[in-house]
């Protein structure tokens, strides 16, 4: 797929570690557990979750990325999409063009329009996803190389159809535990050279791939369930995470990157952190 001659500074990402300028994020004004869909929800589902906490939580999010001169996009929240907090999955950025992903779930069905509306609004063209299925987060991009997480969210045609429209991309299938939802959950790459992995979720092969082209830092049980992988790259080796998971961030630190730790644990309680509550548009090399 060729990339569109006119450049434009609303939209490009070559990477999930490149320096952020702008996101597109949703309020959780209506998250629910409604339909148990990962093992964290089913975890915290008679505990329900705290909207209001929620909302504070994910407004001081949105205040550490504007200090941080990101600039944010909100999406209009809708009561029939309770998981819409979550827009990493509904498309992911990649060169100048917008893929916008075709959602697995009937309970998602449907947050792919609003994010369409928009990019029609702001007139920035897409490419619709719409054959195959996908969620953004089982793509993780380091360059010229895209790893597509197997999962019963993302499947095999939608990578084939990926590395047929990217042919100057190599796209490399990532096959994982499908209890982790997506491959955001397991493996995160932060930098050119580290990467965060949950090597139980994952196969030997795999492993020894990600072992021969990054540092990675392995990431517990325990903080793997935090979310610990989950983190958002916002360039120049600053890093947001969970204060919780201190093991992930001591190990970053160690490695030179600035943790901004930022509590968002309520919104966690469905199944997502920092990069799932995110859609990159534009990223700066």
């Amino acid at each position: 797929m060729e990339e569109n001659p006119n450049i434009n500074n609303k939209t490009f990402c070559m990477s999930e570690y490149d320096v952020l300028k702008r996101v597109i994020l949703c309020q959780p004004q209506y998250m629910t557990i409604r339909e148990v869909i990962n093992e964290t929800q089913e975890h915290f589902k008679n505990e329900g979750i705290h909207i209001e906490r929620a909302l504070e939580q994910h407004a001081e999010f949105v205040k550490t990325l504007k200090d941080n001169d990101i600039e944010v996009i909100l999406l209009p929240y809708h009561k029939k999409y309770p998981e819409q907090v979550f827009t990493r999955d509904i498309g992911f950025t990649l060169g100048q063009t917008i893929f916008v992903a075709k959602m697995a779930t009937d309970i998602r069905a449907g947050e792919e329009n609003i994010l369409k509306q928009w990019l029609e609004d702001e007139e920035i063209s897409y490419y619709n996803l719409a054959e195959e299925l996908i969620e953004g987060g089982d793509v993780v991009i380091d360059g010229t190389t895209i790893y597509v997480g197997l999962s019963n969210r993302t499947d095999q045609k939608a990578a084939e159809q990926l590395q047929r429209l990217l042919n100057q991309f190599n796209v490399i299938p990532i096959s994982f535990k499908e209890k982790y939802l997506h491959l955001d959950c397991v493996f995160n790459v932060v930098s050119s050279e580290v990467a965060l992995i949950y090597s139980n979720a994952l196969t030997k092969k795999d492993i020894d791939l990600f072992a021969s082209r990054y540092d990675l830092i392995e990431v517990s049980e325990e903080e793997q369930f935090q979310l610990g992988t989950n983190v958002l790259s916002i360039g120049n080796k600053r890093i947001l995470s969970l204060p919780v998971n201190k093991e992930v961030n001591k190990q970053l630190r160690s490695r030179g990157f600035k943790v901004i730790e930022v509590d968002i644990t309520e919104i966690i309680k469905s199944g997502g952190s920092f990069r799932c509550c995110t859609l990159p548009i534009l990223r700066e090399t």
